[in-house]
């Protein structure tokens, strides 16, 4: 299989650790980011396979950070997924408007979101 870089989006530290760890154990090479603005440097210098986007993040939230990354140049397919713990339809809704790809609800079901990219990454 190709090795696949995720860009790991999540300002609680904890949170970035353990979803990074649960990433490299399934064979992704993982990238991080704390906030938003940080995570459109990051694709602005090396575009990742893939981004993982908390939507609630310090300087500039998900949702701003998923519309202003979809303006860079190559990033307009760049799958995006959402991952917050609101999981009602409305926030799926509007995570979908501001660019990404898909959705998955905090707490996280790795084996569901390794499927998810997979899926996306081979498409």
């Amino acid at each position: 299989m190709k090795e696949y870089t995720i860009l790991l989006v999540e300002d609680a530290a904890d949170v970035r650790t353990m979803m990074r760890v649960m990433l490299e154990t399934r064979g992704f090479t993982v990238k991080e980011a704390a906030d938003g603005l940080e995570a459109i440097e990051v694709v602005r210098r090396e575009i990742p396979d893939a981004i993982l986007l908390d939507m609630s993040l310090p300087r500039a939230d998900g949702y701003q950070t998923a519309r202003l990354i979809r303006q860079l140049p190559g990033c307009k397919d760049l799958p995006i997924i959402a991952c917050t713990a609101y999981n009602q339809w409305e926030w799926r809704a509007k995570s979908i408007s501001a660019g990404c790809t898909a959705f998955v609800p905090k707490p996280v079901d790795f084996d569901q979101l390794n499927a998810l990219l997979l899926r996306l990454l081979t498409a």
